[in-house]
């Protein structure tokens, strides 16, 4: 990189740039320029910010549950018990939920605000529920009102619980606990 009149001249190579040769395009940027502030034209600001994030954040967390599940049922349950499975379905749901909400808070650069952060949980929550509707219920044979009244009274306010934590997620895995 090289200083011209106080501004950092970033090299961008050009899909026609030949390896080794130097690139052609010079974008140039101010000099406290660091890949962390970074000027974005095509991120995505406000409410498309939340909703992008919201829908990364519940594809993430549907997938890192998909494989902690495949990997709690065929290893956990097959091998040792498949009651211990069981026993181990909310920590691996919190566990993706987790790291889900801790890549869609990095990956889109949110603020710190609880609004945002709540909104980014909100948009999951909203697709996982329509998920459960539109996608889940029918594959079991299931209407919405059969699947209310084939619920526990006590079990069946757990998967509730576990929605929660997913809305609250974004939230907590950015919280700041020191004072």
């Amino acid at each position: 990189m090289e200083k011209s009149g106080g501004v950092q001249e970033l090299e961008k190579p050009s899909s026609t740039d030949v390896i080794g040769q130097a690139p052609r395009c010079v974008i140039p940027l101010p000099e406290n320029t660091t890949p962390e502030n970074m000027p974005d034209e095509e991120q995505p600001h406000g409410l498309m910010q939340v909703l992008n994030a919201g829908a990364v954040y519940f594809l993430v967390a549907l997938g890192a549950g998909v494989v902690l599940e495949i990997i709690r049922l065929q290893v956990v349950g097959l091998h040792l018990s498949e009651r211990i499975a069981q026993v181990m379905e909310i920590p691996t749901h919190l566990l993706a939920v987790m790291i889900a909400a801790r890549w869609a808070i990095d990956r889109f650069i949110l603020p710190p605000l609880p609004g945002v952060r709540l909104g980014v949980g909100l948009v999951a929550l909203v697709f996982w529920v329509l998920m459960e509707w539109l996608i889940i219920l029918p594959l079991h044979g299931l209407s919405l009102d059969e699947f209310f009244a084939t619920q526990h009274p006590v079990a069946g306010t757990v998967p509730i619980g576990a929605l929660g934590v997913l809305t609250v997620m974004p939230f907590l895995v950015g919280y700041r606990w020191e004072h």
